[in-house]
């Protein structure tokens, strides 16, 4: 009798159970044990696989989605990625609004996989009818038999981490985390892993991320939502001009803020130090923890945790890219030497 043949029914099958690595090269300056949870091995390459696949499934459970329906959703790239194929396995057309912030090649995949994209300019405010936020809301409400995911305030956004991402890096730590860190944009990621690692240990220090022109910080700190925290910045994917209710701020300790200059830079340097080729968020990610290190945030017994939500193969018309890097002005005479050139034989 022949062995039972091992394979997957289909890539959803593939989420979740994402490794645990170690990053002792890049973080050998730094006091501490330092590990990335590393998204980009979900089969969609991003943490969002997650809650695509939870929040789907919920509406699938509770009846008010069926056959032959539509998935709307709002999107800087990685949460349409990961709703649009989920839609393809599961039969179920795809309308996706995304932000002209989000790289070429983010907006060119979301295409590829069969979804109808609706790109809106980014620098709006979140109630003009322009934005994303609005222009999803507007389709769902013209399109017969159609949900709306709504990333920024569903709770279910929470849920999906707290039940995976947070038992998972509990596990893999064998609950000896000090620290979590990750960027916050819906702030899904970070408040459902939080949640669930400090119900098992209090003393788990949860640090968010955020964009200098995003308003997350100044709100956990006074409860304010100040319009004059809000300008133009390049990272995608973080940072928010709005108070997103998938953010569960109690469980956050603290946000540290963390340049585009910097971010982008530190990406690159994870892939030429790890060989980890990930993307914005994750730069801002690890230049968060440089600049905790400098403050005297972690000890030699420090367990830290980072989360590096994405691939950087969605970002080679951007922080990958030396000509766009040079035209943000990011190759000063400090970082000039970042700049991989490629040459020609003829």
């Amino acid at each position: 009798m022949k062995e039972e043949i091992k394979a997957y029914n289909n890539i959803l099958d593939l989420i979740g159970n994402t490794p645990l690595i170690s990053i002792a090269k890049i973080a050998n300056t730094l006091p501490g044990n330092y590990f990335a949870k590393v998204e980009a091995f979900n089969p969609g390459h991003s943490s969002k696989d997650r809650i695509a696949l939870y929040i789907i499934e919920e509406a699938e459970r509770l009846g008010i989605l069926k056959p032959g329906d539509t998935i709307i959703e709002t999107t800087s790239g990685n949460t349409g990625f990961s709703v649009a194929m989920v839609s393809i396995i599961k039969g179920y057309d795809c309308i996706l609004a995304v932000t002209s912030k989000s790289s070429k090649d983010k907006i060119e995949m979301l295409s590829a996989m069969g979804a109808k994209v609706y790109v809106c300019p980014a620098n709006v405010s979140a109630d003009d009818e322009r934005s994303y936020y609005s222009v999803a809301k507007r389709l769902h409400e013209e399109t017969k038999g159609s949900i709306y995911i709504n990333q920024y305030f569903n709770q279910l956004n929470i849920e999906a981490h707290y039940r995976t991402t947070g038992p998972e890096i509990w596990e893999q730590t064998n609950g000896k985390i000090t620290h979590l860190i990750a960027c916050s944009g819906t702030g899904g990621t970070i408040s459902g892993t939080a949640k669930f690692l400090k119900e098992q240990n209090p003393n788990v220090k949860v640090i968010g991320v955020d964009a200098y022109g995003s308003v997350l910080k100044k709100y956990h700190e006074t409860k304010e939502f100040d319009t004059n925290e809000i300008y133009p910045y390049r990272i995608e994917g973080m940072g928010k001009n709005l108070i997103p209710t998938a953010t569960d701020f109690d469980v956050i300790d603290k946000f540290v803020k963390v340049t585009d200059e910097e971010s982008a830079h530190a990406a690159r340097e994870i892939a030429r130090t790890e060989g980890l080729f990930v993307g914005y968020t994750s730069g801002a990610a690890l230049q968060a923890v440089k600049q905790l290190a400098e403050e005297g945030e972690f000890t030699s017994n420090s367990n830290v945790v980072i989360i590096f939500p994405d691939h950087g193969s969605r970002y080679m018309s951007k922080i990958y890219s030396d000509e766009w890097m040079s035209e943000q002005g990011f190759f000063d005479s400090v970082n000039v030497e970042d700049s991989q050139k490629i040459e020609f034989i003829k």
